[in-house]
């Protein structure tokens, strides 16, 4: 069952047309109703601003492909390839990341190129049925697995080139997808997108959601025009926030939609076993947590290092060098000798091993925590992956927190660092450990167990919190 999968105790809407519910914020509420409505209305200013991002992405991403490397001495304001750098991995991911925290999905149907391209492709392709294979629910995970740990081994944070290779290459299948499957739509989007998965989890903590009134959506007389969605959401029964683009086209149908506030842990909290996928579980956990942190941990980790020079010792001390070569392209391997910077054979390895040894691991002990804390308690109510979404708000500033060091990095480089970084990421990343804890206890104590067996349930779910928390310390405070 996908995410948008009613959710009974979510949004209990009754009264007039998005008026404020008791105890609500009416005002609040009633200005956003009014800003989705204005998104409805004025769908070509935002057809506007997703061509302008269009435009911008791909200057970007294209043309530092083909300068050469920067030279030393040169700033992010003086050299394209530079900027591109800082404002790809500096400044767009990170903080695309950050406001799913907060508008939920906002940036897919507004701002992103990807998306508007693809849609675009679909208008004047085929129109063919979406297959059986591109539904497989595993595909989000799969394809965040494949660009997370070929981005490392290529530097695509570093080099125009892998980013060229990365992203370009994404934006390719986007509209190869769009020109052959479904029709006005964003097939790529809902099922392919190596992100689409990510953004989903996070915007279940988001206040700010598109909502449907499912009474007032029956009360309203005769026949209403077909929804122009683009993610292919039953808007009718949608009470998630996971696949909703918030692009505004629905605001207003029938009376029943609106853009309005809800208490951020809403969503995650009245969530059953029927709520999320295992697809959906297996990337929050393997994924966002475990592949994601190994690939943000490599460069900073001496066990990373001893691994490496041990394997290199055994390799000289036996008279093989073929895995000490370092003649492999720069599109499989990082190869940029004019930089000083060419892997071997055997870095490519050992960066494969480390992280998803690393997933295994980490992601593996939490895995069998949280299954057995979903038993001790009893799985009718809940089961492990209603469980690991108590996790959401560890893997988003986990995810944030990684992608801010290369933000941290360039501006370090440029002199622009300002002071209390470090303590900004030690708040961050604590208040993400306290929220996570608090959901998934708030989750456990749901259950109809005796409170010896919750005890016990709970400390079980204390573990994942406690791996990862400790691989943070390790990373931005003690290595």
């Amino acid at each position: 069952m996908n995410d948008s999968t009613p959710l009974p105790l979510l949004h209990a809407r009754r009264g007039t047309k998005f008026g404020p519910t008791p105890g609500g914020h009416g005002r609040q509420r009633d200005a956003l109703a009014r800003l989705g409505d204005a998104m409805q209305r004025h769908r070509r200013v935002i057809l506007g601003i997703q061509w302008a991002v269009v435009f911008f992405y791909l200057l970007l991403v294209i043309v530092p492909a083909f300068l050469p490397l920067p030279r030393s001495g040169e700033s992010i304001v003086s050299n394209l390839a530079l900027f591109a750098q800082f404002a790809f991995w500096g400044i767009w991911w990170p903080f695309v990341i950050a406001s799913m925290f907060v508008v939920g999905r906002a940036w897919c149907g507004v701002f992103c190129p990807e998306g508007a391209l693809t849609e675009f492709a679909s208008r004047h392709g085929l129109g063919r049925s979406i297959p059986r294979w591109i539904r497989w629910s595993g595909w989000p995970f799969v394809a965040f697995a494949c660009t997370t740990i070929y981005g490392q081994l290529i530097s695509v944070y570093d080099y125009s080139r892998a980013a060229l290779l990365i992203l370009g290459g994404s934006t390719v299948l986007a509209v190869a997808v769009g020109l052959v499957y479904g029709r006005n739509s964003r097939v790529w989007c809902r099922y392919l997108c190596p992100v689409s998965g990510v953004f989903g989890l996070l915007a279940k903590v988001a206040p700010v959601h598109f909502a449907v009134d499912t009474e007032q959506w029956k009360r309203h007389p005769g026949r209403a025009e077909r929804i122009d969605c683009a993610p292919l959401i039953d808007v009718r029964h949608m009470t998630s926030a996971s696949d909703c683009h918030s692009c505004g086209r629905c605001s207003g149908h029938r009376g029943a939609v609106a853009l309005e506030l809800r208490r951020p842990n809403a969503e995650i909290l009245s969530a059953g076993p029927r709520h999320i996928g295992t697809g959906s579980a297996i990337l929050l956990l393997f994924g966002m947590l475990g592949l994601a942190t190994g690939a943000f941990q490599w460069t900073l980790s001496p066990w990373f290092i001893a691994m490496r020079q041990q394997a290199a010792q055994w390799l000289v001390e036996h008279d093989s060098f073929l895995l000490l070569r370092n003649d492999a392209p720069w599109w499989l391997l990082t190869h940029y000798p004019e930089a000083s910077d060419v892997f071997t054979w055997l870095d490519g390895i050992a960066i494969l091993v480390y992280i998803v040894g690393y997933a295994l691991f980490a992601a593996g002990i939490g895995w069998l925590a949280l299954l057995a804390a979903a038993r001790l308690a009893g799985a009718a109510r809940f089961d492990w992956k209603t469980l690991a979404l108590g996790l959401v708000p560890m893997a988003g500033a986990g995810l944030f927190v990684g992608l801010s060091m290369t933000t941290a990095t360039q501006l370090r480089a440029e002199g622009w660092l300002p002071a209390g970084v470090g303590l900004l990421r030690a708040l961050l990343l604590g208040g993400a450990v306290l929220w996570s804890a608090w959901l998934g206890l708030r989750i456990v104590a749901r259950s109809p167990a005796t409170l010896p067996r919750r005890a016990g349930a709970g400390l079980l779910y204390l573990v994942p919190v406690a791996v990862f928390g400790s691989t943070w310390y390790l990373m931005y405070f003690a290595w």
